[in-house]
């Protein structure tokens, strides 16, 4: 049944909060507490002169540098191209205005969803954010050069093509850095390990990368073998970043247990441990010490998937039973492996960090869940 109430607000938040006769404020309700945010603050939108002039700029030096290499006709992909002149100039653009914007989310008083990422973590999502751009423009200028063979346009043209572009990458830049969120992390997190380890897979494939095992993609032997540490590295620290965000809005819809604060560690250790796998590559100098962390890592999985009945009793039956499938498949392909021969060495580490990861992503999403649970959020009428 509804009840209509009346609350009373104080003067200092009504000036505080900038509120009038008729605006619509959001009460979110959270673990008892409520806090209170203009609702045309959340739904407010960026200019797009924030977009634009950055764009007039380096459309301009684009169109001056060719310009001045009397270069009439200018090519789509190539060392000299559209492309190029986008993948640099975008890159760097797209990452001040993210910069700038998340920033200036991460001050407000009124997005909590932006404050509950730690400022240790800002250079993390930064780069993150600036890597993925970097690959998407990659991805989608290699595609472009396969359907537009030879393709090249005049200065002018080329020039709006550049300014089209650019424009798309620095608004989408911006809404990124507004939307920041546990899922946008997530996805962020799976976006990065699962493009870095294909892409070096895809490089290595005249190498027969699969005769060796996974770990080779990393070694000296490999081709562009820095790409795959990179992205373990990057992976781990997103996802040092993503446990903070989590167990931070966890901790404000349920009280703070050991039961958390454990299952935070031994997460966090896991995350320091891939990173760990991707610091020291499997070469000689950092074998054992290679084989060591990544046996680490598999202990640290099979402790959480064990124990986190216990370490979190929020987690539903349906969590349980997938979890205890998952470890004993993965305790069915270690015997496999080690103790019938059946399995290769790639084949055993393939699955391992299919499962392993797939298990995680699965534990991040159920945290989301219970956050969302524990939350919920009304709007009334100022009047």
């Amino acid at each position: 049944m509804n009840k209509n109430l009346k609350v009373e607000l104080p003067t200092e938040v009504v000036d505080k909060l900038h509120l009038d006769d008729g605006d619509t404020v959001r009460f979110t309700v959270r673990n008892n507490g409520v806090m209170l945010q203009p609702l045309e603050e959340i739904t407010q939108r960026v200019s797009l002169w924030w977009s634009l002039v950055p764009t007039f700029i380096t459309s301009i030096g684009f169109y001056l540098f060719f310009l001045n290499q009397k270069q009439t006709q200018i090519p789509l992909v190539g060392t000299t191209s559209i492309a190029t002149a986008l993948i640099i100039l975008g890159v760097i653009t797209g990452t001040i205005l993210f910069i700038i914007f998340f920033v200036k989310s991460r001050k407000s008083t009124t997005n909590s969803t932006s404050r509950n990422i730690y400022w240790r973590n800002f250079p993390t999502i930064v780069l993150s954010f600036a890597l993925i751009l970097l690959l998407a423009l990659l991805g989608i200028f290699w595609v472009f050069g396969l359907i537009f063979t030879g393709a090249s346009f005049d200065q002018l043209t080329s020039t709006f093509i550049f300014f089209i572009f650019s424009s798309v990458i620095n608004y989408l830049m911006i809404l990124a850095a507004q939307s920041i969120s546990p899922l946008m992390l997530t996805s962020l997190f799976m976006a990065i390990i699962s493009s870095g380890v294909v892409i070096s897979m895809a490089s290595n494939s005249q190498r027969r990368w699969w005769q060796h095992n996974l770990s080779y993609l990393g070694t000296d032997l490999a081709s562009n073998s820095w790409s795959f540490n990179l992205t373990l590295i990057f992976s781990a620290l997103i996802m040092i970043a993503l446990i903070d965000y989590l167990f931070v809005s966890l901790q404000e819809a349920y009280p703070r247990t050991w039961q958390l604060t454990t299952l935070r560690v031994i997460l966090t250790l896991a995350a320091v441990d891939l990173g760990g796998v991707g610091a020291f590559p499997n070469n000689t100098a950092f074998h054992i010490f290679h084989d060591q962390l990544a046996r680490m890592l598999i202990y640290f999985i099979i402790i959480l998937i064990v124990g986190i009945k216990w370490l979190l009793p929020q987690a539903n039956r349906d969590f349980l039973i997938t979890s205890y499938i998952i470890g004993g498949v993965l305790v069915l392909t270690d015997i496999l492996f080690q103790f019938v021969g059946y399995l290769s060495l790639t084949a055993f580490e393939l699955i391992g960090f299919i499962l392993a990861f797939g298990w995680i992503l699965l534990l991040f999403q159920l945290i989301q869940h219970l956050i969302s649970a524990q939350t919920r959020i009304f709007e009334a009428k100022i009047g």
